[in-house]
């Protein structure tokens, strides 16, 4: 099952319920031992999802793997913020793959590790890919597919954004309809990103039943860490697609990053489950549904559905693919609601 034991009894803190914690259940990032593998320095934007994401989830398949990673990085936002030239911001072994070759870069790097511990000249380093949503569901989505069919010993994270955030936020296939991008205008009959596009790539993952596929998002730290640590803990094709808020893509304020991935979770929006060979084992619950509304006015991006004359049709469509999937993962806690 997903991974929860901590509730968050004072709105607005990080208390948890008035005690200190246990070390077992204190996050990785709450630890002095931390690799902070994406270090200080680097060009995020103020508030970038990606990067808090990117740190959370390293650091965790740091510690899983007891600092022994080497992790491939499509490009994109995450790898120009981290690498300006000749600088970077990771402590890790990292290489810069194409935009559309990540997976197959990883698989090489897996199998080279494999040759060389199979000849006692090296130990067990394990390997991570990272890339954006675009590398990922749209330009290396072939390679990873390959990776998925091979099952090679990889896991892929993406850091979802919902768009080509680097290069001008342009649509990608993981951009949400009625969304406004530089190449889905807000003009027309039906303003902003067409329904019906696009994909899902977690279900495309769990349909070649690797060994693990999950979602996550960067408002639920000690769910994010357990899956990658779970996942660390398992060997052949893992997937987790990680929610991460773009305050300049969205048209959204800073500060709100985290707000903006707990609706995006508590709406129905973005389901946050993990699946184990093509079969959902678990979910992370909603506690307190909320209209999917309130997620998208904090998001300039939808602007044009709150003008002078709401766009009812468009909002209500919106909210019945939020229940959609709220009913087809069972993400709805009855006893919280």
């Amino acid at each position: 099952m997903s991974f929860q034991p901590l509730h968050f009894y004072q709105t607005g803190t990080f208390t948890i319920g008035n005690r200190l914690l246990a070390e077992e259940d204190l996050s990785v990032q709450s630890d002095i031992e931390r690799t902070n593998s994406l270090n200080s320095g680097h060009r995020a934007c103020q508030g970038c999802g990606e990067a808090l994401g990117a740190r959370f989830a390293i650091d965790a398949a740091m510690k899983a793997a007891r600092g022994r990673l080497i992790a491939a990085n499509a490009t994109g936002c995450l790898e120009v913020f981290s690498t300006p030239y000749p600088e970077t911001s990771w402590q890790i072994p990292w290489i810069h793959s194409l935009f559309g070759n990540t997976a197959a870069v990883a698989t090489g790097i897996a199998a080279a590790i494999k040759v060389k511990r199979q000849k006692g000249e090296m130990g067990d380093v394990r390997v991570v890919a990272q890339g954006g949503d675009g590398g990922t569901t749209d330009i290396g989505f072939g390679c990873l597919s390959g990776m998925f069919e091979r099952n090679d010993d990889v896991l892929y994270i993406c850091y979802d954004n919902g768009g080509y955030m680097n290069t001008g936020v342009q649509r990608s296939s993981a951009t949400p309809p009625a969304a406004r991008t530089a190449t889905t205008m807000p003009v027309g009959p039906e303003p902003g990103n067409a329904f019906g596009q696009g994909k899902f790539v977690p279900a495309i993952a769990m349909a070649h039943e690797i060994p693990y596929v999950a979602t996550a998002t960067v408002a639920g730290l000690h769910d994010l860490e357990y899956k990658v640590t779970k996942a660390m803990g398992m060997r052949g094709a893992r997937y987790i697609h990680i929610l991460v808020p773009c305050p300049l893509g969205w048209g959204a304020a800073s500060q709100d990053t985290i707000r903006l991935a707990r609706l995006a979770k508590e709406t129905g929006i973005f389901p946050v489950f993990e699946a184990e060979h093509g079969e959902v084992t678990g979910v992370l619950k909603i506690r307190r549904q909320q209209p999917v509304e309130e997620y998208l006015r904090l998001q300039k991006r939808y602007a044009h559905l709150f003008g002078k004359t709401p766009a009812v049709e468009t909002i209500a469509r919106l909210q019945a693919a939020a229940d959609k999937n709220i009913r087809k993962y069972g993400l709805l806690d009855q006893e919280a609601n």
